[in-house]
Parts: structure tokens; C-alpha cells; sequence
């Protein structure tokens, strides 16, 4: 009976709705994105434990990150110089609302489109650079993508750079229509051009990597590197077994499958991947 003759300060129950709200502001604030949930093994992970890097410490799972994320873990402090901005599509579907969705997602994003193209240093070594972001309607190759990755290769030409791309697409954009494949043919006539001038060009899969942008110029590198459990693929899973009716296998499309099948030279961790870069564009007539 003790707990009944204890006097202690007990919250009463109050219809008034002022002492109600007192009670709520007193409570305590739990900041938002406080925790991510690991896609691949499903952990609840402190944001400060992923670090700068976005790393599961659990599973060592990568985590998508943003093109301004890239650039200050691959470049040399101050070193990127921004170029080819200002582009725009034509629309030329007239696609409904595409316009309105373009204008909302640049301002989330603050990017001018799915791409992010200039000339850097990584490690030292002068290279020009193409960061896909995959928050900007997934990356989706149209247009503006193309003209901005054509314009880095003639650039590099020019300056006689290696290039290097991180790629990351769910492939062409839809909204564009046949104009958004071209890309592809015009991408790669540029890669051709950069090859024929006897310069590297270094592409690093990044999770996802579909569509057209893997079916062109994603897989013409010199040297092709991917993020560990990067999804690398043309169709999709369900399309692809629909079609040949037999199941695949689990890692089917996973950055460790294609390398064991010859499509990707090495699988390197996001934390050496600019010591990786830098060594390559070293290798391969790099300079500084």
C-alpha cells in the first residue's frame, strides 16, 4: 500500500487543453534523419556513424550519396572548376508537367540536371570529371545529360585529359523520347573520338547503373571500377526472367557477379577509391 501513500508529483489528467500543450512543448525534440535503416541488412544506424563516406558500419553497405558528397571525397580541395551549366531541353513531347517536375527538382537538388561536368584534380592529377546524381530524377539520361558528358569528352580532347565518370542512371528519359536515345550513339561517337587521341577515359559504377547509360558509354571505359553491391544492369530482373523464362541467380546484376563474368575490372571501396583514381590517371598519361 505503500505507492498509495507516497507523495509524490504525478501528472494529473487535465481536460484543459493549455496544461496539455505545456506538457508537449516540455517534452523533448528529436531531430529528424536522427537514424538511417541499412537497405541491405536492415540496421538502425546513427547518421554520424556513416561518416563523410556513407558506409553501413554493419554490413559495409554504400549508401547513395549526392554529387557535392562526391566531389569532397574524390577532388582536391578547391581544385573543381564547373563547366558546361546553363543547358536546357527543348521539351520536345511537350511532355505534361515535365517542365513544372524539372524546375521543382533543381530547386530540391540544386543542381541545373542529372549530371555534374568540369575539370578537377584527383590526387593530384589533372583529369576532367562527370559526377551522375541519382536524386535527380534518377539520373535519367535526356538531352541536356548527353550534350553536357559529349561537351566534357571534346573538352578533354582539346586539353588532352583523361576523363572520368561516375555513372549512376535508371537509363534514358522517357519524356524525351527517341531524342533521350540518341544520347547513346552521341556519347559514344565522343568516347571514340577520345580514344582515338590516344587518351584514358576511367568509368566507376555507382549504385544504380541501368539502362542506356550501361548499354553506352558507362561500359567503354579503359578501366572499369564499381562500388561494392552496385546494381549494373540493362533490363530489368523481372523483364529479363519474364523473357527467358528460367530464374536467375541472387546476385544477378550485382557489381561482384559482372566482375566475375568479365565486365568489371576491380570492386573498390568508396573510402580508396580516390587513392584507386589518382594511381590509374597516373598510370595511364595522367599529369599533374
Amino acid at each position: 500500500m505503500g505507492l498509495f501513500t507516497r507523495k509524490e508529483k504525478y501528472i494529473r489528467i487535465n481536460p484543459n487543453r493549455s496544461v496539455r500543450r505545456k506538457v508537449e512543448r516540455e517534452m523533448p525534440e528529436v531531430p529528424d534523419e536522427l537514424f538511417a535503416k541499412c537497405p541491405a541488412c536492415k540496421s538502425a544506424i546513427y547518421q554520424k556513424d556513416l561518416g563523410p563516406a556513407k558506409i553501413c558500419p554493419a554490413c559495409s553497405y554504400h549508401f547513395r550519396i549526392l554529387a557535392q558528397e562526391r566531389l569532397d571525397l574524390m577532388v582536391d580541395e578547391g581544385t573543381f572548376e564547373e563547366m558546361f551549366t546553363g543547358f536546357a531541353t527543348k521539351d520536345p513531347l511537350k511532355f505534361p508537367n515535365y517542365q513544372e517536375k524539372l524546375a521543382a527538382i533543381k530547386a530540391k537538388t540544386g543542381l541545373d540536371e542529372a549530371v555534374v561536368t568540369g575539370r578537377a584534380k584527383i590526387q593530384g592529377q589533372e583529369t576532367a570529371l562527370a559526377i551522375m546524381d541519382s536524386n535527380f530524377i534518377m539520373a535519367s539520361m535526356g538531352t541536356v545529360v548527353g550534350e553536357k558528358i559529349t561537351c566534357l569528352f571534346e573538352y578533354a580532347i582539346q586539353e588532352k585529359l583523361p576523363v572520368v565518370i561516375f555513372t549512376a542512371s535508371g537509363g534514358a528519359r522517357m519524356q524525351e523520347g527517341i531524342l533521350s536515345l540518341m544520347q547513346m550513339a552521341k556519347i559514344s561517337a565522343a568516347v571514340k573520338c577520345h580514344s582515338n587521341a590516344g587518351l584514358f577515359y576511367l568509368t566507376v559504377l555507382t549504385d544504380p547503373t541501368t539502362g542506356g547509360v550501361t548499354a553506352s558509354f558507362a561500359m567503354e571505359g579503359d578501366i572499369i571500377l564499381a562500388e561494392p553491391q552496385t546494381l549494373i544492369g540493362f533490363a530489368g530482373r523481372r523483364v529479363i526472367e519474364s523473357t527467358v523464362r528460367e530464374n536467375l541467380p541472387d546476385d544477378f546484376q550485382k557489381a561482384e557477379f559482372l566482375q566475375e563474368h568479365g565486365f568489371v575490372d576491380a570492386i573498390v571501396k568508396r573510402t580508396d577509391l580516390a587513392a584507386t583514381v589518382g594511381q590509374l590517371l597516373n598510370f595511364h598519361g595522367g599529369r599533374k
